[in-house]
């Protein structure tokens, strides 16, 4: 074991500069991850490489690194010819989503802090038109990230120019491009290429998409696909499942588990549709529990503050939309599409179904949500793939993580699928462990958990949808405008408001000690209730004190007359003494 220990490479052995190094020991970063390890050094060295390793193992700073530690280089050869003024685009950085987009931005940045005048980055995916980024590319950054159509556009606007400068290309999360419909925008920009240039290719799966992107961009490439588990071991993440027998268990699981404080920490909350998103967002505003919808129909700005403002500790709760169940009704959508398409060929019309799904969307796969401790799936995934990269969103480096996982009878076989998918895998007998939990002991629940659901009908769903879009599409103007001038003014900016005016009863709030399980009164600390304060009782001069309140502080109103001499004189007749 001491030996293993001894060969594994650390930063400071790669020969990176001392600037990058300090960036890494500013992060706090004390050894490299396993794909780190082996990425670093070969990327250094100048191979293609295609990399498969599981969610949250690092995969971002394993590109990021030698791009930034050849940037310098390269410049530093550069400085010692006294050729200063050749400032060119030279790495680009191509993820499929925006959120994916500004976080390997944001990544950059972080390791670039203290070189930030040799290396630079810009982020294209922020705007849609592009000649607002226009003077931002003329200086000619040497880093470049965006989503494919960003990039092509650039292009076509003649605002980047990659044709010869060109000499690393990174895809992040590279088997989504193709699900994500990139694959038109790929080829086309593949084109503008240069002859010769390293590529990675950094995945968390291997598909069949992956190998045909392998054979477009790759030379001779190195494939690193590290021998460890798709999910951290047991000591790390504790998985569990429930069965519910109905749909209404599941919202009063959920609400018994927030309520008695069973579920504590930074929590994600998945579910399959926007519409049940929404649905349960309102079930859980009726009991003040607040949250915020992450989902395909929000604007960009939006999503990423959403999710920066997570990280940050100003929520503990979102519903997230998996992007699975988008990608999976996009590719339905198509193909009926192309099936309406041949029958109406005769009758010479053609039906087009109109799609309102953002393709450049994407929560469970990619983005690095910070310091979650529970993961549940409110709606069970669809397939293994999906699960692991829900649950890959906890137990993150080092961190300690649970996923729950609600079941109905319908989803008993796709469970049973994945146990047995898992199991193989991390050669466990049963991955996720049946949830110990007693339905009976919250029965006392039920009554409330109805009446919420019954008042989450069809007309208050789409109302909050509509609602909850216009409102974030007036914030997402002002992040744009107001907010860049106003950055410590972002923060008062929340995402967790009421999605409707609901009447949220105030008796809803708190839990009656007398339907606390007698298993959990010793756990749960019921928050003491303030009582209303009580009048004193009225002075006998009433006409004097009409003007005083009764209670709390005097009124500022009168305080001036109160201290005017003039005023508050009064004349008391005394009786002379003789």
């Amino acid at each position: 074991m001491a030996d293993e220990i001894e060969k594994k490479t650390q930063f400071h052995e790669m020969g990176l500069d001392n600037r990058l190094l300090k960036a890494i020991a500013k992060l706090g970063w004390s050894e490299p991850t396993p794909i780190q390890e082996k990425a670093i050094p070969l990327a250094l060295d100048g191979k293609d490489i295609l990399s498969r390793a599981r969610t949250g193992s690092g995969k971002t700073a394993a590109f990021s690194v030698p791009v930034i530690q050849q940037i310098l280089r390269a410049k530093k050869v550069l400085d010692s010819n006294n050729k200063h003024d050749e400032q060119c685009v030279r790495a680009l950085i191509i993820v499929p989503s925006r959120e994916l987009s500004s976080q390997a931005h944001f990544m950059m940045q972080q390791l670039a802090a203290y070189c930030s005048q040799q290396v630079t980055c810009v982020d294209i995916s922020t705007e849609a038109d592009p000649q607002l980024l226009k003077p931002l590319l003329a200086v000619k950054p040497d880093i470049v990230i965006g989503t494919p159509s960003r990039l092509l556009a650039h292009i076509k606007a003649e605002n980047l120019d990659i044709s010869t400068s060109v000499e690393w290309v990174v895809m992040d999360e590279a088997d989504l491009l193709f699900s994500f419909g990139y694959e038109n925008d790929l080829k086309s920009l593949l084109a503008h290429f240069p002859k010769s240039y390293q590529a990675f290719l950094m995945s968390a799966t291997f598909s069949e998409d992956l190998e045909s992107l392998k054979k477009l961009v790759l030379h001779n490439p190195v494939t690193l696909n590290l021998s460890e588990s798709q999910l951290p071991m047991a000591d790390q993440l504790i998985q569990y499942h429930v069965i519910c027998d109905t749909e209404d268990d599941k919202y009063l699981l959920l609400y018994a588990l927030i309520k008695l404080k069973l579920v504590r920490g930074k929590s994600l909350i998945f579910v399959n549709t926007v519409g049940r998103s929404y649905r349960l967002k309102l079930f859980l505003e009726q009991f003040s529990i607040f949250c915020c919808v992450l989902n395909s129909e929000l604007p960009v700005n939006t999503r990423c503050h959403v999710v920066e403002q997570f990280n940050q500790g100003l929520y503990d709760y979102i519903i997230a939309t998996d992007e699975s169940a988008v990608v999976s009704t996009a590719s339905k959508s198509s193909k009926s599409t192309s099936v309406d398409e041949k029958k109406s060929k005769t009758s010479g019309k053609i039906k087009k179904k109109k799609s309102t799904k953002m393709k450049e969307y994407g929560v469970s796969r990619g983005i690095d949500f910070q310091n979650v401790s529970n993961v549940i799936n409110f709606d069970f995934p669809t397939s293994l793939q999906s699960y692991v990269h829900r649950v890959g969103r906890t137990a993150r480096g080092e961190q300690m993580g649970t996923a729950l996982s609600f079941v109905v009878d319908e989803e008993m076989r796709v469970l049973k699928k994945i146990q047995k998918q898992l199991s193989d895998t991390n050669s466990e007998e049963e991955p996720l462990k049946p949830y110990q939990f007693k339905m009976d002991e919250i029965e006392g629940f039920r009554y409330r958990c109805k009446d919420a659901i019954r008042a989450v009908t069809k007309n208050a769903i789409r109302e909050a949808r509509v609602k909850e879009v216009r409102r974030e599409m007036l914030n997402s103007e002002k992040l744009k405008t107001y907010f860049e001038e106003n950055p410590h003014d972002l923060q008062v900016l929340r995402h967790d408001s009421i999605s409707r005016p609901v009447k949220v009863k105030k008796h809803m709030k708190n839990v009656p000690e007398y339907l606390i399980p007698p298993t959990l009164k010793s756990m749960y600390h019921r928050v003491p209730v303030k009582t209303k304060r009580t009048l004193p009782p009225p002075s006998h001069d009433v006409k004097r004190d009409r003007k005083k309140p009764r209670f709390g502080k005097p009124n500022p109103k009168y305080k001036k007359q109160q201290e005017d001499p003039l005023r508050s004189f009064r004349y008391v007749k005394t009786k002379s003494k003789v």
